[in-house]
């Protein structure tokens, strides 16, 4: 047996003051009145005999619980075998899994009340003179200390569940990083989590103690709203747009006929029931029809519990009043192009001269059509690189009698296979490509025979393997006739014959009606639907503001903020970082107030996937001499962390033994005569 504080031995020499008040009492004489005298022998010698006795017993009791008392401050423990015993300050690091999956229940509270009842008895295994950090997903500054004990008692008592999420691969990080300039005899880490799948990544070392304390809720049913976008890369008013929603299943158990509800502008729009067997994802369509444009917030909503932070899910679109297209023409404009955007209300089509392109109005337009553009000035090929940086799309019917080298200057400029000489061989279309978003829901099969775009005469393009080219259309000489380009944020298209009949029939072909118009759709989708609360988002919006001074601003329904901004172009990047804490629709908007657009933020969907390691798993993966499961999370650990850093622990029987002797020695005093 062993003391963790053996100074606390040198109090057992008072047991010499019980020992000699017993002795002082054993030698005082005590008069007895007796008028018998016949018994006076008789009753002497048994009063004499039971109050020695009990005199006898009282000592014994007063010095054992004197001697206990003693031995419990002293704490004395049995240390177990191959274990070295640390004494002197130990450095203990504390990680609280604070977030969202520990909202799930264990048999009485939720795992985070747990998991802040378990750190509690942590710090109560240790002494007074130990350091302690607490440290949690949200890695804030004052996380990054050595607290006393009382005073990580109080932090502890302030903990809330959080949206933020890190790997443990960092949190461990973090717990090193402040270990490592703390001096201590010892150093601790403790790790109190529901250890989900998705988040440990970490190794062990042999510089530190680990202990793992895995927490495990009663059941781990979860359904949510994983992610959702539309079937149509734009929306139109009037028209039904059709909305995806894919919903996960997590639990053990299927649900039947849950209810999905789809609000836009907190107007309920459309309601679904739908059922899901257990462990299962699935996607789910929502029809709804908008009657005017601009900026709608919007929400998809399914009932869960206890688990709802990612039952909604936030997300904003927006509807043009126009979508505006410009053709720059070399000569007169294309027939084929005007009669396809004459009976579009939504799309207004423009037509500027070669000669005379108004190049401060590009930016305004979703696609920009060279056709047949005889040559390429420097002007128009810088202009066009600027529009497809801040993701334009221009599509290129070529000139049959194009300056060669002109042409050129804009393939190299954009990184993309440059036009060879004109082929007289007459060729047919025979592949399309119905995986790539143009052609994805053009048709619902193609027939064996289909009648496709042929070209009379047509441009061979090379094949430089430097490009990224995603071939839309095919020769049946694996030529390509229209492929696509992605350059910056930008598309180019490019096709291999003029609109001109004389080269073919493809502005006359019934192809030719919705790869224009999807060309159109494509370049005028928003900026992504949605965001994620605690990532660090990059916005990119457009600068219409000239004043280069201007702040801009996100404000929800409780709170604003302003995030990191900076301007280049046409654009402003607007830095989110982890200033924003809670899930919903921000607008953003000026140091003025002007209303500039909408975003929706969500919760992260890792922590909604509940599927956690086993202890067994665990042991499995993370083993040695120095790391340590606390298995029953159940039970008050804190004589289990003592006997894992010192042995068998004893204090606490010293404590129980010293009230017994304590009690048996009044009961002594008051029922044992004498």
């Amino acid at each position: 047996m062993e003391f963790v504080n053996p100074l606390f031995l040198w109090a057992l020499l008072a047991l010499a003051i019980p020992i000699i008040i017993h002795l002082f009492n054993f030698r005082r004489f005590k008069t007895v009145y007796f008028t018998n005298v016949q018994f006076l022998r008789e009753v002497k010698e048994e009063t004499a005999s039971r109050s020695r006795l009990k005199h006898w017993l009282v000592l014994l009791s007063r010095l054992l619980a004197l001697a206990f008392l003693v031995f419990a401050f002293a704490q004395p423990f049995l240390p177990k075998q191959d274990h070295d015993v640390v004494t002197g300050k130990k450095g203990i690091s504390v990680f609280v899994d604070n977030s969202f999956s520990m909202k799930a229940q264990s048999q009485d509270v939720s795992l985070f009340e747990k998991a802040r009842q378990k750190a509690r008895e942590v710090a109560e295994a240790f002494g007074p003179e130990d350091k302690f950090q607490l440290i949690t997903h949200d890695m804030e500054g004052k996380h990054q200390r050595m607290l006393s004990k009382d005073a990580f008692l109080t932090e502890l008592e302030q903990l809330e569940v959080s949206a933020n999420v890190n790997s443990l691969s960092n949190v461990l990080s973090r717990q090193k990083q402040v270990l490592e300039k703390f001096e201590a005899a010892q150093k601790n880490i403790f790790v109190i989590s529901d250890f989900q799948k998705s988040i440990v990544d970490f190794e062990t070392d042999t510089m530190y103690n680990y202990y793992f304390v895995p927490l495990q809720s009663v059941n781990q049913q979860n359904v949510f709203v994983d992610s959702l976008w539309f079937e149509a890369p734009v929306q139109l008013i009037n028209q039904t747009n059709k909305l995806l929603v894919r919903i996960n299943n997590t639990g053990d158990a299927a649900i039947e006929n849950t209810r999905i509800e789809l609000s836009v502008n907190n107007e309920v729009k459309a309601i679904n029931n739908v059922s899901l067997p257990a462990k299962t994802t699935k996607i789910d369509t929502i029809s709804f029809r908008i009657g005017t444009t601009g900026w709608h917030k919007s929400k998809v909503t399914i009932a869960d519990y206890p688990i709802n932070f990612d039952d909604s899910y936030f997300f904003t679109f927006f509807i043009p009043e126009k979508i505006k297209v410009l053709s720059i023409n070399e000569g007169k404009k294309s027939n084929y192009v005007s009669a396809l955007f004459s009976n579009q209300n939504q799309i207004t089509l423009d037509n500027q001269s070669a000669g005379k392109v108004e190049y401060a109005s590009i930016p305004t337009y979703q696609l920009v059509i060279l056709n047949g553009v005889k040559s390429m000035a420097s002007g128009l090929i810088y202009e066009l690189q600027q529009y497809l940086v801040d993701g334009g799309s221009v599509l290129i019917f070529p000139n049959g009698k194009m300056d060669a080298s002109s042409y050129k200057e804009l393939t190299k400029a954009l990184n993309i296979n440059n036009y060879e000489e004109l082929n007289y061989n007459e060729r047919t279309v025979n592949y399309i490509n119905t995986k790539q978003e143009i052609f994805s829901d053009v048709f619902e099969r193609i027939p064996r025979n289909i009648d496709l775009p042929k070209a009379i005469k047509s441009f061979d393009m090379t094949r430089f393997s430097s490009t990224n080219e995603e071939v839309l259309l095919r020769f049946n000489d694996q030529k390509s006739f229209l492929s696509k380009y992605n350059y910056k944020s930008g598309k180019v298209y490019m096709a291999a014959t003029p609109l001109n009949a004389d080269y073919g029939n493809v502005g006359s072909h019934a192809i030719f009606v919705p790869m224009l118009l999807k060309m159109v759709l494509v370049g005028a989708q928003n900026n992504s639907l949605a965001f994620t609360v605690g990532g660090n988002n990059n916005i990119e919006v457009a600068n219409t503001k000239k004043n280069q001074d201007a702040v801009y601003k996100l404000k929800g329904e409780t709170k604003e903020f302003i995030p990191g901004q900076k301007a280049y172009g046409s654009k402003i990047n607007l830095a989110i970082n982890n200033q924003m804490q809670d899930a919903g629709i921000y607008e953003l908007v000026t140091d003025t107030e002007d209303q500039l657009s909408f975003f929706g933020f969500n919760f992260n969907r890792k922590e909604s996937i509940l599927d956690h390691f086993s202890l067994s798993e665990l042991k499995a993966q993370f083993f040695g001499d120095q790391v340590f499961f606390i298995e029953n999370f159940k039970d008050d650990i804190t004589q289990m962390v003592g006997e894992i850093d010192k042995g068998i622990v004893l204090w606490k029987l010293c404590v129980i033994l010293a009230l017994t002797f304590l009690a048996i020695e009044i009961l002594l005093l008051r029922l044992l005569p004498g």
